[in-house]
């Protein structure tokens, strides 16, 4: 099986007792409640980039297709509650008493009874789980009855949803589903999933006398999702809602309420019954989802909720930003193993081929990703495809370079060559009686000496790093700028010299067979 990670995530509130941060380590190792959005006092918010990354960029799981199952809601209406018990069945699913035992405390996401708000901002769980078929899934927590309300406060999301399919003509959103606790009229409606459906079929009715703008909401709603339901959830006992000291046990909470909770959950996570997150019908991975995260804290750090129109440009650029996340990663692993870790040295004719094939297909595969606004909004992601890998290159080649035995050996070799030179240079012009240049080389040949034993002793003990930096420089410029110039001059010129006497270099051969002959 293929299998895909799910992350459970908490929604907005607004006081939180967990204060776990990217800053804190977890040292026991146990999975817990993560804190990614932070909610300031001035209202405003804050995203945990390091704890969102340390949970969705890890190996196993940054590449893995992604199922997103979030609650939202008004405060005080039992998400972190049913959360927990989602976390229940994630950890225990192939059992069938998944729920545990009915006198174990339930644990998970910070809940508590009362009517102070516990959480804010937005937590999702330290572990990613893995399954072999998973989804988006957006549950809508509504207490006692669906209200007219509770449908406005979907207008931003509709009116998004409107604008997005303008522009890609798809269903914006995948499955939305109205989980109302506290149902008081089973009588009318049965609790559960066919109840909520006639339930939530009469209440998304759009008639002639409703006014035009929750007409509209209505129509929306049906055309943004691809999937709505509605589940009708009984209330969970007097002992749950008035007993300061309940700590979850299942044996303080109602019959019907554990019953119709066993249908729930499975209903909601089991395989079969999701799909994976999909933004203008591509699918989204971990890796992805950090982009968007990113992207949306953006436009959400004013006071107002931002307009539809900013809302679909952060997703543009969050779609953008992810394809080229993808294609970066892509050259990343296929120069990994052209010149990579331990890989042997390669011409660097040859790693620049290579590079350049492995550039035009993350190039590609940028290209071929479906992304939202359009091939000038594209573009300029495209080129900042273009440079980041262009600097990675630069990178890999210093990498491969440092592999070649030649290259470790040009800084002495060049010292070398310009001790011997100088020296020679010393004698010759010390002979013919020019003692300024004479002194002038044995000043050069004693500071390239001392400058090689300087180097060779950064080599050996690892200290003054800076300075053999520098001397390498110095050593890579000489080498490039004069040494090397003056060989290619040399081997130009015997070249020429050959081509001017081809007739002298055939004597020599011939005299050179001779002389092996006698």
């Amino acid at each position: 099986s293929v299998y895909r990670p799910i992350c459970p995530s908490g929604s907005l509130s607004d006081k939180n007792v967990y204060d776990w941060s990217s800053e804190d380590e977890e040292q026991d190792g146990r999975a817990r409640p993560v804190q990614v959005l932070l909610v300031k006092d001035d209202h405003t918010f804050e995203l945990d980039e390091a704890a969102l990354s340390r949970i969705l960029l890890s190996e196993k799981v940054r590449d893995r297709e992604v199922v997103a199952i979030s609650v939202a809601g008004a405060f005080r209406k039992g998400k972190s509650f049913l959360m927990d018990f989602m976390l229940r069945y994630m950890y225990n699913h192939a059992s069938d008493v998944w729920l545990g035992d009915a006198n174990e405390p339930l644990t998970g996401f910070s809940w508590r009874g009362g009517s102070e708000r516990e959480t804010t901002g937005i937590q999702i769980w330290s572990e990613v789980f893995l399954v072999d078929k998973p989804d988006k899934t957006k549950v809508y927590n509504i207490s006692q009855n669906i209200q007219e309300d509770d449908l406005q406060h979907l207008q931003l999301f509709t009116e998004y949803g409107r604008l997005a399919m303008e522009e890609t003509f798809l269903k914006p959103f995948q499955s939305m589903i109205f989980l109302v606790r506290d149902w008081s009229f089973p009588y009318e409606f049965p609790y559960g999933q066919e109840g909520g459906m006639k339930f939530l079929e009469k209440r998304l009715k759009i008639s002639e006398n409703q006014h035009e703008e929750l007409q509209n909401v209505r129509k929306h709603i049906h055309s943004c999702f691809t999937n709505i339901s509605c589940f009708l959830m009984p209330h969970p006992g007097l002992k749950v809602a008035t007993n300061p000291h309940f700590d979850g046990r299942i044996k303080e909470i109602d019959g019907e309420f554990i019953n119709n909770l066993k249908l729930l959950v499975p209903w909601l996570l089991s395989p079969g019954n999701i799909d994976v997150k999909e933004i203008n019908g591509s699918k989204i991975t971990c890796r992805g989802l950090v982009e968007y995260f990113k992207a949306y804290i953006k436009i959400y750090q004013g006071e107002e909720l931002p307009h539809p129109k900013s809302m679909l440009q952060a997703t543009a650029e969050a779609n953008n930003l992810a394809a080229v996340a993808a294609a970066k990663d892509l050259y990343n692993k296929k120069m990994e193993e052209v010149c990579g870790g331990d890989r042997p040295f390669l011409a660097p004719s040859e790693l620049q081929a290579r590079h350049g094939v492995i550039r035009e297909e993350a190039l590609q595969l940028f290209r071929g990703v479906k992304k939202m606004g359009g091939e000038e909004f594209s573009r300029r992601y495209l080129q900042q495809l273009e440079g980041e890998i262009d600097e990675v290159f630069v990178q890999y080649i210093k990498h491969n370079d440092s592999k070649n035995i030649f290259h470790a050996a040009r800084t002495p070799a060049t010292l070398f060559v310009v001790i011997f030179v100088m020296y020679v240079a010393a004698g010759i012009t010390g002979f013919v009686g020019v003692d300024i240049i004479a002194s002038l080389c044995n000043m050069i040949l004693g500071l390239a000496l001392i400058t090689l034993c300087t180097w060779a002793y950064i080599r050996y003990s690892g200290e003054y790093r800076e300075l053999g930096a520098v001397i390498d420089q110095v050593a890579g410029a000489l080498w490039d700028q004069a040494l090397y110039k003056l060989y290619n001059v040399a081997a130009n010129h015997r070249h020429l010299y050959h081509h001017a006497f081809p007739g002298r270099r055939v004597d020599e051969a011939a005299e050179e067979q001779d002389k092996k002959r006698d």
